[in-house]
């Protein structure tokens, strides 16, 4: 769809964070209630070296000069699959649509690039999202997948530090080995999970904007006889929100409680910290029992995020 009168396109730049992260904060704001966007987090990706903001990024303008949508695209498969993102202010849709024709233009391109006969988009949006999924689906799109965030008020007198189970320690990641070690367990406690990329040590570090993680927050257990076995990574996320990005045990370790240890001790490192909430996303369709696990530690939902796919020829 043609650009709309008086509206323009731009490569986002690094100078650009600060506007992004307004923007993204509005379409939070908009579509769960609460802003969940920090700065550093947008400064991080638009740094990303793998990422060539030139080709890779779009900033919309409306005819005031006001950004009223932002898009992304990321190559992280080296294969088929491209991840995007957009973000609209409501009332945008000829703009969105436009950023559309940009980035799927330029994901089969990557695809291509890549030797891939077709590219296999992937974007998130929550549930019930600024951006027109009529006109998504009119495009080919289609909904795959549905993932809850869910959330729980924490203290000190209801979430004291756990008891570890028999035979098992935890140790932060404040050192190199113990922060490789937690990568590997990453790895490979995700791997069968839906929609999962494998990432190398350094690129898993640059995706987590390694330089800014409290290693404090990350956890390795350890069980008797059985070396490393599990992984808690958590971090902050706004507004006063510790969220937790992974909790994954071995299958040969799960049936022990290790899992629901981990929980709690994320609940009291919160609690502990003076964070009022403690807060993670999981797959509704999770084959491990975590959605069972995280409701009955009381956790509920806070809004749902769904995963829409494309499918593009490269020739």
């Amino acid at each position: 769809m043609a650009l709309p009168d008086g509206m323009t396109v731009r490569p986002a730049t690094g100078a650009d964070a600060a506007a992004v992260c307004a923007l993204l904060n509005r379409v939070d704001e908009i579509e769960t209630g609460r802003p969940g966007t920090d700065l550093d987090e947008v400064e991080q990706e638009l740094a990303h070296p793998e990422l060539d903001l030139a080709h890779d990024s779009w900033l919309l303008h409306d005819p005031d000069g006001q950004l009223v949508g932002y898009g992304l695209v990321r190559d992280r498969s080296g294969g088929e699959r491209i991840d995007l993102d957009q973000y609209l202010l409501p009332g945008q849709l000829a703009g969105g649509l436009h950023l559309f024709d940009l980035m799927e233009t330029r994901a089969a391109e990557l695809a291509r690039r890549n030797g891939a006969e077709r590219a296999v988009l992937h974007l998130l949006l929550n549930a019930e999202p600024t951006t027109d999924t009529g006109s998504m689906r009119a495009r080919g799109w289609r909904h795959v997948r549905r993932h809850h965030a869910l959330h729980r008020r924490v203290s000190p007198s209801t979430d004291p530090l756990p008891e570890p189970p028999t035979g098992v320690r935890l140790r932060a990641c404040t050192a190199e080995a113990d922060r490789r070690a937690a990568h590997l367990l990453i790895q490979r406690t995700f791997a069968a999970h839906y929609d999962f990329k494998p990432r190398d040590y350094p690129q898993w570090l640059q995706d987590i904007g390694a330089e800014t993680v409290d290693w404090s927050r990350v956890w390795v257990a350890e069980l008797d006889g059985r070396g490393d076995v599990a992984v808690l990574r958590t971090g902050l996320r706004p507004p006063a929100t510790a969220w937790a990005f992974n909790i994954g045990v071995l299958p040969a370790a799960r049936g022990r409680g290790i899992g629901g240890y981990l929980l709690r001790h994320f609940f009291a490192d919160a609690a502990a910290r003076g964070l009022p909430t403690a807060a993670l996303g999981v797959d509704t369709e999770n084959a491990t029992g975590a959605m069972a696990l995280y409701l009955g530690h009381g956790m509920e939902l806070q809004f749902a995020v769904d995963t829409w796919a494309l499918e593009l020829p490269t020739t």
